[in-house]
C-alpha cells in the first residue's frame, strides 16, 4: 500500500477505513476556496461478499472523495470518511467528508488473496 508521507497523531480518534474502486473523476471549477487545487475522485465502496468471502461485491452508492495519494481510475483504494477525513495532510480546514488515503496492493481474506494490483 502506498500512503501519504505525513504521519498524524490520531491516538484519541477512531479512524474507520474502507475499500473502494475508483470509477472516475469529478471536476468542479467553482468550489469552496479550501478545495482549490484538490483532485476529486468518484469511488464506489467494495465490500467482501458475505456469501463468498473470496470475492468483492460493489456497494450501491458512489462517493466523491479528495485524492491525497495520486490514485487513478480502476485502482482499488482505501478511503476514510467524516471527521477522520480532515486528518489527512492539508485538509483540516477543508469541507471534506471523504478522502482517499491509500492505493491497495493486495487484500487477503481468511488466508486467501482476493485482490492483487499486479494481476489487474
Amino acid at each position: 500500500m502506498r500512503v501519504g508521507a505525513a504521519a498524524h497523531d490520531v491516538s484519541l480518534t477512531s479512524v474507520n477505513m474502507y475499500l473502494a474502486k475508483v470509477e472516475g473523476a469529478v471536476v468542479a471549477t467553482k468550489k469552496d476556496a479550501n478545495m482549490s487545487g484538490r483532485k476529486l475522485l468518484l469511488v464506489r465502496p467494495m465490500l467482501v461478499d458475505d456469501k463468498d468471502p473470496t470475492k468483492f461485491k460493489p456497494g450501491v452508492n458512489t462517493i466523491v472523495a479528495v485524492d491525497s495519494v495520486g490514485a487513478g481510475e480502476g485502482e482499488l483504494v482505501m478511503f476514510t470518511q467524516g471527521s477522520s477525513a480532515r486528518l489527512a495532510p492539508g485538509l483540516r480546514d477543508a469541507p471534506v467528508d471523504a478522502v482517499v488515503i491509500g492505493i491497495v496492493d493486495s487484500v487477503d481474506v481468511l488466508g486467501k488473496q482476493i485482490y492483487s494490483a499486479r494481476q489487474q
